[in-house]
This record gives C-alpha cells, structure tokens and sequence, in this order.
C-alpha cells in the first residue's frame, strides 16, 4: 500500500467524535483540534482568510520571510540574496540554487515571475498587495522580469521604503508556485486557479494530500525540502468547532493540540497530568466594521456613539481574559507606528449624548450584525454589544453563521454591522493601510480595501497613508502613522476592539511547536513527538 493510501486511511480512521480515552496519536503524525470554515480557496493568490494562510505557509515558500523572533528583520528563503537600486525602483532577487517544488521541477526566477504576475492578473481579494506598488496587468511583463533562471527583477513605480516592499513580498499571497504545473492545469486562462482551490504546488515542508471542508485538512512531509526534512510524516487539522470536545480529546489522546479553547477550559486544564501551553501575541485584531451605506452609521457622530457603546474591559476581563487584550487601533502592539490610544470605554450618558446630537435623542432605530457562530468570542462579544446598545436605545439583530458566509457578506457589502478578525498580511504598518485608503469607492473599484467594504472614503486621510508608504526615514514614518492613527480614530468607520493572543493546549510529548504572530508562520517544519 502506498504512503498517501495509507495516509488516506488513517485519515477516515480518526475519530471524530469524542470517544473514551484510547492509546495515543501515532508517533509520526500530528493531530490538531482546530476551527476553519472561514477556508474558501486554497490558492496562495486568492486566499485571504485567516485560517488558509496557516496552511500555505507551511506547504509553500516566499522570497522572503521576516525573523519569527523579530519581525522587523527579515530573511531570505526562495531567494539567497537582494539588492534595491539607488533610485529604490527596481528590486533585484538572486533565487537560491537547487531547489525543487513538490512535483520535482526545479524552481527558478521565472517561477517568481509566473507567481507575481498571476497574482496581478488573476485580480483575487489579495492582488491590491501588487498593484499598490504600481504592477499592473498592463505593465506586468515589463515590471515583473527574469534576466535569467537564476534572477528576478520588481520594478515599483515609486521609491517607497524599501522595508515596506520587502515586508509586503513575505505575505503568504506570494507564495512561489510551480509555474510548469499549473500551465498544465490551467482551464480557460485561469492561470489553474481551479486546480488551486483544493490542490497545491508549492516548494515548502509539507504537500497539501486532502481538505475536506468543514471537516479535515491533511498534509504529509516533503522529504526533499531545502531546510531538511520535516520530523513529522503528517499532519491532520480536524474541525472541531466545540471547545469543551476539543479539551475532552486532548485530555484522551485523540488530539495533540487544542487551538480553540475557552479561557474557562484552559484555566480547567492548568496542572492537568501531561498537557502543556504555548501562546504568543498575534497580529490579529478583533474589530467591527460599519458600513455607512446605512443611513444611521453614515453620520459620524453615530458612529462615534457606538465606539461608546463597547464594555472593551469588561469582555477582557471576562470572557476574553487571557487571550484578547484591548486595542483601539489599526495596528498590533510592536509593529512600527502603534500608539498606545484608548480612548474609548463604555459610557451610556456618553453615547446618548452624541446619538442625541445626531437626531437620535431616544435612540429609536435598529441594526444588524453579522458573526461567525462557530467562534464562540465572537458571539459572547456580538451579545455583550447588543445589550450595550439596547441600554441607548438601539435595537441590535444577530445574525450569526459560518465565517464564510459572514466574510461574503462583508465583502458585497450588504451589512450592517460586521464583527470580525483582520490579521496583517505582513509586519510593516503599511499592511494596514486597508482600515484607511481607499482611492476608489465605486462598487466595480479594481481594489476592495477595508474601508471600501464599509462604503467609507476620505481622500486626506488616504493620502496621508500613500505618503508614508513612500517615507524612507523611519523615525518620521513611524510618527507619522502614529498621528495618523489619532486622526482616523474618531471619524472612521472601525470599532477596534482587541488585539489576539492566542493560546494552545498541547500534549507534553509535542515538542518545539511554536504559535508564530501572524497565520502563516504557525510553523510545523521542526515540530516533534516524543
């Protein structure tokens, strides 16, 4: 029987269901009690969902990749080395030699090539990474070139600061695929983007085998890797949306690691015989967006009596304790540019006092929001501002589902209210941006930033944003984010909420796992089993 039959078969053979304890998980493979059905597409240049990019940052590699340790320094992976021109426009990447990607072709700076301009091309949720530098698909073949196998050129159309490029090029969406492959695969000129919903050609540590949505994402070790082989001979990530089963199949030895517990299950398990944690701080904040469409969100002062209308220490010291910490801006803790601005607590008289000045004396109108129901946080934190906002007399309706559809209707649009996660794409504050520029706010715009999803424009504020993209002093850049967060706080369209820490439970015999600050550098590539 061949590897992958048999990985198949273990695969069925895992239990899915809490079941009483039994002998542990087999020495080789790994087992993760996680929640993802935000997953839509598995494609490098189409996802955007938060779950998807800790997948491909396992089963593929980037240019380049920032130091988990510190994210303000940066190292090479597909590429060995780089240089910028004195004019700061055009990039140039020696791609390190004898690689291959899991189908055996060798990979080479036209892969890269192939990868950036189908990620320009193919114009997903995530291109707006590349056009903003001024890659267009007009443009692509003279901007995107390979003088030879060994050489990839990026010539942007500003000199920005090099560290936002760079920076920008670690996001999981420029993950190198096998351009050889995927001109086999392609139907229709979809640069075999169908093929990449389910399938994967990448270069990293692991080979993408299955996803089953909603229920199983499988995926075995590339023995070949450039780093070393991985110690694992597989991994399973299992879709358990329950927290309480997810602790009972920790505790039996079903699962290796609990991604999704309570602050309530975790406190349970402290000295608990063979479980240990991790956590780290993440890139991730816990927002709602106001789309202001609506004819009550699109007054300012409205939108200024809701960000009044959250109890941010109470959920922190509650339900969200230990693993959520409050966070009023767009940007996480240490990335250059934060400041430490909280302005907003919960104050009733506050609120009302604004609605009043809005038109809004009694209140007197009702909203909608959407939320994932499978993300328990997510909902306590939807009730606990539905009950905030009863008191200034708004009606809040709850419509909770899955994370996909919530993203969907966020991303048409066609909400209220939408309360969710935003995680960086990268470690430079420019990653961000999307809570602040948008240049076009027509429903066809090429780009759909965040603040383009809740219908929200301002020119000045959006300027100011482009020109610290192209600020290569980085005293003045990182002050100048930092008066930019002040400025964008009391008239956007955001209620910032919360910055993630996330914790896991794991058995004692898992070694060197390691939660990374952002999706895509969970990484698996040195974990063990003892």
């Amino acid at each position: 029987m061949t590897r992958f039959l048999t990985a198949a078969l273990l695969a069925l053979s895992l239990p899915l269901s809490p079941l009483p304890a039994q002998a542990a998980t087999p020495e080789d493979t790994l087992v993760v009690a996680w929640v993802f059905d935000d997953i839509i597409s598995l494609d490098p240049q189409e996802m955007f969902e938060i779950s998807t990019f800790e997948v491909v940052g396992n089963v593929y590699d980037t240019l380049v990749m920032f130091d988990l340790d510190d994210t303000s320094q940066l190292e090479g992976q597909i590429a060995e080395s780089w240089e910028v021109s004195d004019d700061g426009l055009t990039f140039t990447f020696k791609i390190r030699p004898d690689l291959q990607f899991h189908s055996g072709n060798p990979v080479t700076a036209h892969d890269v090539v192939y990868t950036f301009q189908r990620l320009t091309a193919m114009d997903k949720g995530p291109a707006f990474l590349i056009q903003d530098l001024g890659i267009t698909a007009d443009n692509m073949d003279e901007t995107l070139t390979a003088p030879d196998d060994m050489t990839f050129q990026m010539v942007v159309d500003n000199p920005y600061a090099p560290s936002y490029v760079l920076n920008v090029l670690t996001s999981a969406n420029f993950s190198i695929v096998d351009s050889e492959l995927l001109k086999q695969q392609e139907q229709d000129g979809d640069w075999g983007n169908e093929y990449l919903k389910t399938n994967s050609a990448g270069s990293g540590p692991f080979i993408l085998r299955q996803w089953r949505p909603d229920e199983l994402i499988m995926v075995e070790a590339n023995e070949d890797y450039w780093q070393g082989a991985p110690q694992l001979n597989r991994i399973f990530w299992r879709h358990i949306t329950e927290p309480a089963t997810q602790r009972l199949q920790l505790e039996a030895g079903d699962v290796d690691i609990a991604r999704n517990l309570t602050p309530d299950q975790i406190e349970g398990l402290e000295g608990a015989e063979g479980v240990e944690f991790t956590e780290t701080a993440q890139g991730t904040n816990l927002y709602m967006g106001l789309n202001v469409a609506n004819e009550h969100l699109g007054k300012p002062l409205v939108r200024e009596a809701l960000r009044y209308l959250v109890d941010y220490q109470g959920m922190a010291d509650t339900f969200l304790r230990n693993q959520w910490t409050v966070n009023q801006t767009f940007l996480p803790r240490d990335v250059l540019g934060y400041v430490d601005s909280k302005p907003y607590n919960l104050d009733v008289d506050k609120a009302k006092a604004l609605l009043a000045e809005a038109g809004y004396p009694e209140g007197g109108f009702g909203l909608t929001i959407n939320v994932a129901s499978t993300r328990p946080e997510r909902m306590d934190a939807a009730q606990s501002f539905q009950a905030t906002l009863g008191q200034a007399g708004i009606e809040l309706e709850i419509l909770p589902s899955d994370a996909r559809t919530a993203l969907t209707t966020y991303r048409e649009r066609k909400h209220d209210i939408y309360l969710g996660t935003w995680g960086v794409d990268y470690f430079d504050p420019a990653s961000n941006d999307v809570f602040v520029v948008n240049t076009d706010n027509s429903p066809d715009a090429e780009s759909k930033p965040l603040a383009w999803r809740n219908s929200w424009q301002n020119e000045e504020l959006s300027e100011q944003a482009l020109q610290l993209q192209r600020e290569r002093d980085s005293e003045a850049r990182e002050q100048g984010y930092q008066q930019l967060i002040l400025d964008w706080q009391p008239v956007s369209p955001f209620v910032m909420m919360f910055q993630a820490i996330e914790v896991a439970a794991l058995r004692d015999n898992v070694k060197n796992f390691r939660l990374g600050p952002s999706a895509d550098a969970n990484l698996y590539l040195n974990v063990t089993k003892e």
